[in-house]
């Protein structure tokens, strides 16, 4: 099923209970927040572990599972860009039992695929924002560029001649690639690949120059100088690489990043919704959480879930246009 529900649909959905959502915490066995958890959460993620997803995830299931005194199990459901995982999650009951750690990829597949059997807009309800992560905008050091000025005329001096990694079609390192190529005017060749590891291997050895990968898993080879970072993809700087300009210095209103929230199915009690997100807002906010967090390089997403509703919608619209205007189709 294609993007179809307006964007202030979504957000009316974000901001509170629909009548159907009202109905089912008045329905017999429902689970209600005085109650919940009454026993073990479990909480999806579309893609294998190892990733900065899965690492943090599972640092929210753990914070959780102490908290609550219920296990939150994390459950890794990769393919298909993570849409195996979001139907799973969309198909199962709406009681607060089975969540979905929804990332980035949820906003760019709404128009990516064509034919999905849901709507991560409307099969969905927000519950949270968990983190945030820039990518980071690096070249292989053969690359005679040390600044995005400098990288913007060399690419342009050779159109084509630089090759940019991805861990896939639709993957956030191929839509921050393009973004960047569609608001500056360079020409550079994509390169997919099955995963960001693969990816970086040929980053590291020369195959392929450029990369806008994730921070977390670039930043010990940029540290030890063997790739050269340029800039940052969020608005801001990030800490973890101190005074590393962000894209945006250089080329106004460039933003992109990878992001993580968690997101119930549609008709969640909305009770339920403001519990987990009262709770994981507070494993935001604890002092270790958010050192751990800042040592990956992300940041914390804190919010309300209409916020997370927000971010979502917004997202959804940036990424439709970008896939749209480069022609991006999935594999």
């Amino acid at each position: 099923m294609s993007y179809r529900i307006e964007r202030r649909d979504f957000l009316r959905i974000a901001a509170g209970a629909t009548a159907k959502g009202a109905a089912a915490i008045a329905a017999p066995g429902v689970a209600r927040a005085e109650s919940y958890p009454a026993r073990p959460v479990r909480v999806s993620l579309g893609f294998a572990a190892g990733g900065s997803s899965d690492v943090i995830g599972r640092m929210m299931c753990q914070w959780l599972s102490e908290r609550l005194g219920q296990p939150f199990v994390f459950d890794n459901r990769p393919g298909a860009g993570s849409n195996i995982a979001t139907e799973f999650v969309a198909r199962e009951n709406a009681d607060g039992y089975t969540l979905l750690l929804c990332t980035s990829a949820n906003a760019i597949n709404a128009t990516l695929y064509e034919h999905l059997n849901f709507n991560f807009i409307g099969d969905f309800v927000p519950v949270a924002g968990v983190f945030r992560v820039p990518n980071v905008f690096e070249v292989h050091p053969s690359v005679p560029a040390s600044t995005v000025p400098e990288f913007i005329t060399y690419a342009k001096a050779n159109p084509g001649r630089l090759n940019y990694a991805s861990g896939g079609i639709g993957a956030t390192q191929h839509m921050s690639a393009e973004l960047f190529k569609s608001m500056t005017g360079v020409e550079m060749r994509h390169v997919p690949y099955r995963g960001s590891a693969p990816a970086l291997v040929d980053l590291l050895s020369g195959q392929v120059q450029v990369m806008f990968d994730l921070l977390p898993a670039s930043i010990g080879y940029i540290r030890a100088g063997k790739l050269r970072a340029l800039a940052v993809t969020t608005a801001q700087r990030a800490d973890a690489l101190g005074n590393l300009p962000t894209i945006g210095d250089f080329v106004p209103g460039y933003e992109a990043s990878t992001w993580n929230g968690v997101v119930a199915p549609r008709n969640t009690p909305t009770e339920i919704v403001d519990f987990l997100n009262k709770q994981i807002n507070a494993g935001l906010n604890d002092p270790t959480m958010k050192a751990r967090l800042a040592d990956l390089g992300a940041t914390t997403l804190p919010g309300s879930p209409a916020d997370l509703g927000k971010l979502i919608a917004a997202e959804t619209e940036k990424w439709a246009k970008v896939i749209k205007f480069a022609g991006i189709k999935a594999e």
